[in-house]
């Protein structure tokens, strides 16, 4: 087979040549990859010469580029764009791959070299860059289980194998779930209260279901959620809210219960075979929070502020309800749809009145405008290089000097090949070869409001933020300047990664930077100073049940995680308990329910949903810091830039805050920012 895995990459850059790979091509370029990885790892075990930094852990750090090659891409597929085969081809290939890592992780022998090298690291004469690397190796390899007992070992092996393939079910059942909803609409009267945006846009999406004539709406967010604050029938808002919060719990084939109560299980045996006390303290111990009492002590500490304030936002929506003569008490299905009549009320705002202001393109230049204030970065778009998928567009990185950087893909709607959700990745991440710097290919992916008709893509303020988010995420990879690949970029501890990608969104709303790009589609009017002071007063509002949704998402990963039990458990029972413990308002739902929770049962973050929330503490002192002395001052931009976006992994994340900020973080600020003081 023509592979084009197997040979070097002539496009632009080293771009993958995502017009000549298909689904063929990933088992056989896999298959090598291992092959050609466990022959670098017996070479490195039997050298003759005694172990050293070079060759040990340097060529450790660069074996199996074959693998890292192929599952950039394959990864990355399985994300935006999957079918039935490739779901079928990860079920056969990540398992080899669990194998293949716990087996170099389980060598004896491998790990007595490195351990050799590490017993001598304060003697040897490394960089401090090469320190951390060599500190990372070595807890790999404990935390892979370099130090259990031969039968332990095969009990690993088999834990870790099947919650790789555990993982890829539970979020291709939550994909299969999300696009087997629909609800159709039949009559016009039913669509009372939605924006003409939303009719338009549903009425297209009735075309592509073959419902011509119809109007559909979808549990995709960009549908869904605008149905939640405008639709004035209240049957269908419930039937459309139901229809989310029970992904994964329908009892069908897509049904999520047993999965992820088998992944807890297994995580449970896991850290215990490793010497936990369970899977939190086990994932905790490479993070800032470092135990499950700190985590808790934070998040039961901001939910109990929080509950408080959504308490009193209950209050003002069921005085709506009451006042339009209604006799039914607030539900979850209400309180979107309610809290837009508080805030027309209370502040004479609607959100909708900012979208025409949001085009895409229009916000992406502000988005462009901001990094290129902070830290002179351009953004030139890119035709005929390959690209992920017909719908992705790229773009040139530079330095204010004209010197590249890197590329920039970004690929913006739903479709039904693509999983839920925004998420930033790469393609191939920054690091150095022989001292030759290796330029990082890095990819922004969102599912955001499509273009109807005539009318472009115009964004929710939630979607101007979560491109903002993700361009963070995105700088913190394209800004790396490391030597390493597995310290580049976002190798980060879980509780700092989202610290540069929180940050960026105080600027997608700082009046200041509004101003820049914030024009109407139409007639190219900037935005008006009485609408963004609307926007500005209204900030604070419904800020305890955005703090209380997502404190409970992160109490109910910390209770799955902290289990010191592998019993048999109901996993409906575990949530309704976890719920009651957190006195949760039967208002307000989780914002994941669990059968649901990619983030935790299928992404990188169980015990570290939390992380959002710690990180945020970080982002709202760090950018008070900027607001103390300019929204793009120049000396503490290229401060947070050289010791935070450039660093990746290499140092302590406390020692690079306090490098950036010279002082450790204080919470008043982001209990400001929410209302919660």
């Amino acid at each position: 087979m023509n592979n084009p895995f197997l040979e070097t990459y002539t496009t632009p850059y080293g771009i993958p040549p995502f017009d000549q790979i298909n689904d063929e091509h990933f088992e056989p370029a896999f298959d090598l990859g291992i092959k050609e990885l466990k022959e670098e790892v017996h070479h490195i075990v039997n050298n003759p010469e005694e172990a050293s930094f070079e060759n040990t852990i340097l060529a450790l750090e660069n074996s199996g580029a074959l693998i890292d090659k192929v599952n950039n891409v394959f990864g990355n597929v399985l994300g935006m764009n999957t079918n039935d085969s490739l779901q079928a081809k990860a079920q056969r290939i990540y398992p080899l791959l669990s194998k293949c890592y716990d087996e170099i992780y389980l060598n004896d022998s491998l790990f007595q070299r490195v351990k050799q090298v590490y017993d001598q690291k304060d003697t040897l004469e490394l960089s401090l860059e090469s320190k951390k690397l060599l500190d990372e190796t070595y807890k790999s390899f404990v935390r892979g289980g370099a130090l259990l007992e031969k039968d332990q070992k095969e009990e690993l092996k088999n834990i870790n194998e099947k919650l790789s393939v555990l993982s890829l079910k539970f979020g291709d059942n939550v994909l299969a779930e999300t696009n087997a909803f629909k609800l159709v609409i039949d009559y016009e009267s039913d669509l009372a209260g939605l924006p003409q945006s939303n009719i338009d846009a549903a009425a297209e999406t009735a075309i592509s279901t073959g419902d011509s004539g119809k109007w559909v709406f979808t549990i995709q967010k960009p549908s869904m959620i605008p149905f939640l604050q405008y639709a004035e029938k209240r049957d269908l808002r419930e039937k459309i809210f139901k229809a989310y919060i029970n992904k994964g719990d329908n009892n069908n084939e897509y049904d999520n219960k047993e999965n992820l109560k088998e992944m807890v299980q297994l995580r449970f045996k896991r850290a215990q075979l490793l010497g936990y006390k369970n899977h939190a303290e086990y994932i905790l111990d490479e993070n800032m929070a470092k135990t499950p009492a700190t985590v808790y002590a934070k998040i039961n500490s901001l939910m109990e502020k929080a509950l408080v304030v959504a308490e009193k936002e209950a209050k003002e929506l069921q005085s709506i309800i009451d006042a339009e003569g209604n006799t039914f008490k607030l539900e979850a299905w209400d309180w979107w749809y309610y809290a837009e009549k508080v805030k027309k009320e209370k502040y004479d705002f609607d959100e909708n009145e900012l979208r025409p202001y949001f085009e895409l393109n229009n916000t992406l230049s502000g988005l462009f405008m901001v990094a290129d204030k902070l830290y002179g970065l351009k953004f030139e778009a890119m035709k005929d290089v390959p690209v992920p998928h017909p719908d992705a567009v790229a773009y040139k990185v530079k330095e204010a000097d004209d010197s590249m950087i890197g590329i920039l893909f970004m690929d913006f709607y739903p479709r039904k090949s693509k999983q839920g959700g925004a998420w930033m990745s790469s393609y191939r991440k920054q690091y150095k070869a022989n001292g030759e710097n290796q330029m990082p290919l890095i990819t922004m992916v969102c599912n955001f409001t499509k273009p109807t008709g005539d009318t472009p893509a115009l964004l929710s303020v939630e979607e101007v933020n979560t491109l903002f988010h993700e361009f963070g995420h995105a700088l913190h990879g394209l800004l790396s300047k490391c030597t390493y690949k597995s310290l580049s970029g976002t190798s980060v501890a879980r509780d700092f990664v989202e610290l540069p990608s929180q940050i960026m969104e105080n600027w997608a709303v700082e009046p200041e930077v509004l101003k820049l790009f914030a024009k109407h589609y139409q007639s190219g009017e900037v935005i008006p100073d009485e609408l963004i002071s609307k926007f500005k007063n209204s900030s604070l509002f419904n800020q305890g049940f955005e703090t209380v949704e997502y404190m409970a998402a992160a109490i109910i990963d910390m209770d799955y995680h902290t289990c010191e039990s592998s019993d048999d458990f109901n996993v409906l029972e575990f949530e309704k308990q976890s719920i009651a413990n957190m006195k949760l308002m039967p208002e307000i739902e989780l914002r994941y329910r669990s059968t649901y929770f990619n983030h935790i049962f299928s992404g990188g973050y169980s015990s570290g949903y939390y992380s959002y929330i710690w990180a945020e503490i970080l982002d709202a002192d760090a950018y008070d810091y900027f607001l103390q002395n300019g929204v793009f001052d120049k000396a503490i931009a290229t401060s947070f830039r050289k010791n935070i976006l450039e660093k990746g992994g290499t140092e302590d994340p406390m020692k690079l805050y306090l490098d950036f900020r010279g002082q450790e973080p204080d919470e008043t600020a982001l209990l400001k920012r929410r209302g919660l003081m």
